[in-house]
């Protein structure tokens, strides 16, 4: 009991820090869309054109819980990641994706584990080239346990919490 209230209440601060940092959020800035080829040739890339500028025809789904992820070094929890995803589908699918949440945050669980495993969020773990890698593999595992209507899986927010 006395190795288990320490790491209650970590989790905890943990908790009431990103409630607290999600409530006092500034609201982003509006951004206007870049007239010219580019903005033409990334709609076009990203779905349907809108007569108002942004592209048309993918849906957002905020998956509900954050993940808790324990990076363990040396058979001891060494830090804590917490990340929050947000998953891009094609219009019209997602009340679905809502009804299979607990099957795809089980694989996306699963593929954090595994990336924890081999020290992806280890040292600067929000390099450009882990969190692309991570990226594809949540849209690889994102697809493999619901479909290809999962078009992809953003990520929110990430952070780390080291353990002393």
């Amino acid at each position: 009991m006395k190795k288990l209230l320490p790491i209650i209440l970590l989790l905890v601060g943990i908790g009431a820090g990103v409630g607290a940092g999600l409530v006092l959020r500034p609201e982003p800035a509006p951004v206007e869309a870049a007239e010219g080829a580019e903005s033409e040739e990334h709609a076009e890339k990203s779905g349907k054109i809108d007569e108002e500028g942004p592209p048309t025809g993918r849906e957002y789904v905020d998956l509900v819980d954050q993940f808790i992820v324990p990076v363990v070094n040396d058979n001891a929890v060494a830090s804590l990641i917490l990340i929050t995803l947000t998953i891009e589908v094609e219009s019209g699918n997602r009340e679905a994706i809502f009804e299979a949440e607990p099957r795809i945050r089980g694989a996306l669980l699963q593929a954090m584990f595994d990336h924890a495993n081999i020290g992806g969020f280890s040292g600067a773990f929000t390099n450009s080239s882990k969190l692309d890698r991570l990226r594809e593999t949540f849209l690889e595992v994102a697809q493999k346990s619901y479909g290809d209507e999962i078009t992809d899986v953003l990520i929110v927010q990430i952070t780390r919490q080291d353990i002393a």
